[in-house]
């Protein structure tokens, strides 16, 4: 099963969301997990319940730290804007260049929410070739 790994700083907002996005829209036919270069200790709850208006609670996940273990298993990774952090990965690595959620009003975290959710599902449309 292909996997793409999503990354962000901390693992903390945009790549849960899009972690989360990805594995509902894959409907098992591949797999996302995501990562962090310097994961906080929680899910923003900004970015979480920004989540739980579309259906999709990430408030119990734990942002994880990036590593060569995780790298080794993915065939594609996108980081989500590096900020001067862009891992090195062997594999195809995309920057989607998004906004931090990090201390934002819900009204901007729901414009980044959206805009991730466009281009994973645009990911998805690439990947299965429709």
């Amino acid at each position: 099963m292909k996997t793409v790994l999503f990354i962000c700083v901390h693992n903390s907002g945009r790549s849960q969301m899009a972690e989360a996005f990805f594995n509902r829209a894959a409907e098992g036919r591949f797999k996302a997990i995501s990562a962090g270069s310097q994961p906080a200790d929680k899910v923003n709850p900004v970015a979480a319940a920004a989540m739980q208006e579309v259906g999709i609670d990430i408030s119990r996940n734990k942002p994880r730290l990036l590593t060569a273990e995780i790298i080794k298993g993915i065939d594609l990774a996108v980081a989500m804007g590096c900020e001067n952090a862009c891992p090195f990965t062997p594999v195809e690595t995309r920057d989607w260049g998004l906004k931090n959620p990090k201390d934002k009003p819900i009204e901007q975290v729901r414009e980044i929410r959206d805009e991730i959710k466009n281009r994973v599902d645009n990911l998805i449309e690439e990947m299965t070739g429709k």
